[in-house]
């Protein structure tokens, strides 16, 4: 079973890399034939039945530690307590239906805007890989949703269960924080998996401050006309705090309970 699903894979593979003959329209093949922005087996079953080439195959279960790729970009994931995390920030530039996540705001429209909107630091491309997107509030709380299907935002509370399984917001820091990346001595054990680097902010003025001495992460909980946060500095500990919602932060995804 695993070499015929090996060759239905490369039969699909070799179908979306060519001039399909089965093409009914001059529209290209969508692979996430689920929609749930992650191509897996049961996307390769649809696309065989249809026509009329099913197989029968059983899928190992994903379990938390493995990789998962969604728009088109990987993310390690970690266990830490009962939360299963992205151990990566999110660099996604399209919300889970596809839909682009407006960026390249000038600085009037950033710190004007009421909608969805991300940023890379210094809009730089280059930061994507190690840093992620800076995502304002508008997009973290936009209904067509930041993170794959089964996965959101962490709740403010959500936060809280992460360090208290550390130990509490004063030592949970350093357990989060990477061995690199962190200047002026800066750097953490990473003993959490957690993985978490200094990406910076874009301030609700549009301004870009602080990449490579601290990091910010939202939540998806508002406080009022804010919205609650954590930030990682030079110390062990973790900071609780809220921001206004045009200012760009970070984004981790923590798995949906099961």
């Amino acid at each position: 079973m695993k070499n015929a699903l090996s060759l239905a894979c490369m039969f699909l593979a070799g179908i979306l890399l060519s001039t399909s003959s089965f093409a009914q329209s001059s529209a290209p093949y969508n692979p996430d034939g689920n929609g749930d922005g992650m191509i897996g087996v049961t996307d390769l079953q649809d696309f065989l039945s249809t026509y009329g080439l099913a197989f029968e195959a059983t899928a190992s279960a994903w379990s938390c530690g493995e990789a998962i790729t969604y728009a088109g970009l990987g993310y390690s994931t970690v266990q830490i307590g009962n939360q299963c995390w992205f151990a990566e920030n999110l660099g996604t530039t399209t919300y889970l239906n596809g839909d682009a996540i407006p960026q390249n705001l000038s600085y009037g429209d950033w710190s004007s805007t009421t909608s969805g909107a991300m940023a890379f630091y210094q809009n730089d491309l280059t930061y994507q890989v190690a840093y992620g997107g800076l995502y304002n509030w508008y997009a973290v709380d936009d209904a067509r949703g930041l993170c794959p299907s089964g996965w959101h935002v962490p709740t403010d509370e959500e936060w809280t269960m992460l360090t208290d399984h550390l130990g509490g917001e004063s030592v949970a820091g350093g357990q989060m924080k990477t061995n690199y990346g962190w200047n002026g001595g800066g750097n953490g054990t990473n003993s959490s998996g957690f993985s978490g680097l200094p990406g910076g902010i874009r301030d609700f003025s549009a301004f870009f401050y602080l990449a490579g001495n601290e990091g910010y992460w939202w939540s998806s909980s508002p406080s009022w006309s804010s919205a609650w946060f954590r930030y990682l500095g030079s110390s062990e500990s973790v900071s609780r705090s809220s921001f206004n919602h045009r200012v760009g932060c970070s984004v981790r995804c923590v798995r949906d309970a099961e």
